[in-house]
């Protein structure tokens, strides 16, 4: 199997990291992390909480412990719920991760049946896939067999019109703004009806 089969894009997207014991949340240090990571100022983020500046900066420093009403302000401003307050990003990942990929600037896998793009590549240990996709296939018989992977599958059809081949259902014909979300275990290929290649959005889950 090749590093360009579409099979493998999967694999590409896995990172190995080191588990870790979580430790002690620090309310404090949790709010400057989250504020921080959007890349905020004290005045922008009380701001957005409705918060006095001199209250966010006590409670960044330990000086003050917060009311309910507060927390409540604070997640709201943040745009997260109370309780991801007091939880530990796991994996040392922050709330508010982002990457933005310009068209034209993706990295292109191409194969006999698939030409892939590959979206948000920045990101490290991503829990989905992202990638657009040209369906280059017009029959099942172009495919060496079933593509299987872990995880679930979305598929969104952004131009032209596809039929996809799954393994325990009947083939189904999805065209522009038709969706499927399936089982990726089961053997699934997409072929294009239309004159010109169709192109799909493809976000894979990753275990």
């Amino acid at each position: 199997m090749s590093d360009t089969d579409p099979r493998n894009l999967i694999r590409i997207a896995h990172e190995n990291g080191a588990s870790s014991v979580a430790q002690p949340l620090d309310l404090g240090a949790r709010v400057r992390e989250l504020r921080k990571a959007r890349d905020w100022t004290l005045e922008q983020a009380a701001r957005q909480a409705g918060l006095a500046r001199s209250t966010l900066s006590k409670i960044e420093n330990g000086q003050m412990s917060p009311t309910y009403d507060a927390l409540k302000k604070l997640a709201v401003g943040l745009g997260i719920s109370v309780p991801q307050l007091f939880t530990p990003p796991s994996k040392g990942q922050v709330n508010g991760r982002m990457a933005i990929t310009r068209d034209g600037d993706e990295t292109t896998q191409i194969t006999t049946t698939y030409e892939h793009a590959l979206l948000a590549e920045a990101l490290s240990a991503k829990k989905m896939l992202p990638y657009r996709a040209r369906v280059r296939a017009r029959r099942m018989e172009e495919f060496d067999g079933w593509v299987r992977h872990d995880g679930e599958e979305f598929l969104y059809v952004l131009t032209g019109q596809i039929r996809l081949f799954t393994e325990f259902y009947e083939p189904i014909d999805l065209k522009r703004g038709d969706s499927a979300y399936y089982d990726a275990a089961m053997g699934h290929n997409v072929v294009s009806l239309s004159p010109e290649d169709a192109t799909i959005l493809w976000v894979t889950s990753l275990s």
